[in-house]
């Protein structure tokens, strides 16, 4: 006796050719992500993984990584505004929870609170709200050295009173030590428009390539049915 055992896996190739085509159009959404993103203060770009497994799984075998590397650095309008040089993230209070961002872009309420451009509050290093003691006239009073530590001025005494150290952590939630503050500087994009494009041109021929087969195989389908049809 003899016994023959496997697994075989056959499907139809127009399922095939629709399947590739909606993963390239999600490699391809992340790529116009990353365009529409190229002005945005603190954007990060984002890089598709695209698995072994996503040939038969579609979209679920891909994922996405973001580049960690220093944007662009422009001088701002606003004193207020701080820009990272080094990597890591400014560490924000939501109502939801713990966010880390780029965006460094901050202001203060008339009680002293450093916020960001939608009112959460700025964490300090050991996790607390960073509030001015004295609430300055105007935001050039308020003064960010490169460890973030926030000073402002006192005009009674004449001197800089120490607020605390803005929060900067890395990925992992570890406290970046030298983050590198410049403050008055907004961090734009770390985005070349020159690199998503030509990343998005292969993307772009593959699906035009599916796109030919799926239509080919589709005529001949409906070829097939017409003739059959046709059969008395």
């Amino acid at each position: 006796m003899k016994v023959i055992g496997g697994i075989r896996y056959t499907e139809r190739g127009v399922t095939t050719s629709l399947r590739a085509m909606h993963v390239q159009s999600e490699i391809m959404a992340m790529r116009n992500e990353n365009v529409t993103g190229f002005d945005k203060v603190g954007y990060q770009r984002k890089d598709p993984i695209v698995s072994s497994m996503t040939e038969w799984i579609g979209i679920h075998g891909i994922s996405q990584t973001v580049d960690d590397k220093v944007g662009r650095i422009a001088i701002s309008n606003n004193p207020l505004d701080c820009a990272l040089a080094n990597k890591g993230y400014f560490i924000i209070q939501k109502p939801d929870g713990i966010e880390l961002t780029r965006d460094g872009r901050f202001k203060y309420d008339k009680q002293g609170n450093l916020l960001n451009t939608v009112d959460n509050p700025v964490l300090s290093d050991v996790g607390t709200q960073i509030k001015l003691p004295i609430v300055p006239r105007t935001p050039e009073e308020v003064k960010i050295d490169a460890l973030g530590n926030v000073a402002v001025y006192d005009p009674k005494s004449n001197k800089m009173v120490f607020a605390g150290r803005i929060g900067v952590a890395d990925s992992e939630g570890a406290l970046v030590l030298d983050p590198q503050v410049k403050q008055g500087y907004n961090e734009f994009s770390n985005v070349s428009m020159q690199e998503e494009f030509l990343t998005m041109l292969p993307t772009i021929r593959n699906f035009e390539a599916n796109r030919q087969i799926f239509m080919i195989q589709n005529q001949n389908l409906q070829k097939v049915i017409s003739q059959l049809g046709q059969t008395q």
